[in-house]
């Protein structure tokens, strides 16, 4: 069974840092990126950040710069360090398998950015 949960989020204040962890089970971690997605209230989920399985990164244009993605094959395990945080990083953080074959979610981690 997949199994994607997702922890460390909080409520900081601006400027402030958050490092995200989600921890995957029931598939072959290594073959597969991984991604970052999020989604505030009343708005679509949008991607973050991918890892590829080769260790290749991407972000969407508004967290370059502040937020790094990374992975630990050995723990199954995919990070997100968010640095210099802003209200507008407010929402529920998923991680995700960039594969069709695994539409898994996990709940999500909450992070709060006050301003």
């Amino acid at each position: 069974e997949v199994q994607l949960v997702e922890s460390g989020g909080a409520l900081v204040q601006a400027g402030g840092t958050l490092r995200l962890s989600c921890a995957a089970s029931g598939f072959s971690f290594d073959d597969y990126t991984l991604a970052w997605y999020r989604q505030a209230p009343g708005n679509e989920r949008e991607l973050v950040a991918t890892i590829s399985s080769s260790g290749g990164t991407d972000y969407v244009e508004s967290v370059k710069g502040r937020f790094t993605i990374s992975r630990d094959n050995a723990r199954s395990t995919v990070y997100m360090q968010m640095n210099s945080l802003e209200p507008a990083d407010t929402a529920r953080y998923y991680c995700h398998v960039e594969d069709y074959r695994l539409p898994y979610w996990g709940r999500g981690t909450q992070v709060t950015v006050s301003s």
